[in-house]
């Protein structure tokens, strides 16, 4: 139940400005999950989520790494580098194999890097698909996220 929970805030977190613990376990109750303050600060904490600015006083959460402003494209290579473990092909899939509970960032990452013939990307806890638009631009995708 952990385990799930804390992948569902990195998802939110990810794809949406959550300004407060308040707003975070409203997301969470929206998608099944009922829980205290305690608990979304603890998670908060172990995830090791910040906030970040998105100027105009606004300040949101954002896993460790990413930051909200798109212009900032060495924030989301920093997360590739320290969390991605492996990157291999099949077909036109790469899979990406990223420390314990960073998948969701790092698919965040690599869907904001905008990485050329990249269509989507599935993660789970420690691994992610990327779908690649064809086989000519697999070898090239899977230099990107290996940040050669």
């Amino acid at each position: 139940m952990k385990n799930d929970r804390q992948r569902k805030i990195l998802d939110i977190v990810s794809s949406e400005d959550i300004e407060t613990q308040e707003e975070l376990m409203k997301a969470l109750k929206r998608e099944g999950y009922d829980t205290t303050q305690a608990t979304v600060s603890r998670d908060i904490k172990e995830l090791k989520l910040r906030k970040v600015s998105l100027g105009v006083g606004r300040r949101v959460y954002r896993p460790s790494g990413i930051s909200a402003d798109a212009s900032s494209m060495e924030s989301y290579k920093n997360i590739l580098e320290s969390s991605v473990l492996s990157v291999d092909t099949a077909g036109n899939l790469v899979v990406v194999k990223t420390v314990s509970g960073m998948a969701m960032a790092v698919g965040a990452a690599i869907d904001s890097l905008r990485i050329d013939g990249v269509v989507g990307c599935i993660a789970g806890d420690d691994t992610i698909f990327v779908a690649v638009k064809d086989l000519n631009h697999t070898a090239g995708v899977s230099k990107e996220i290996r940040g050669n």
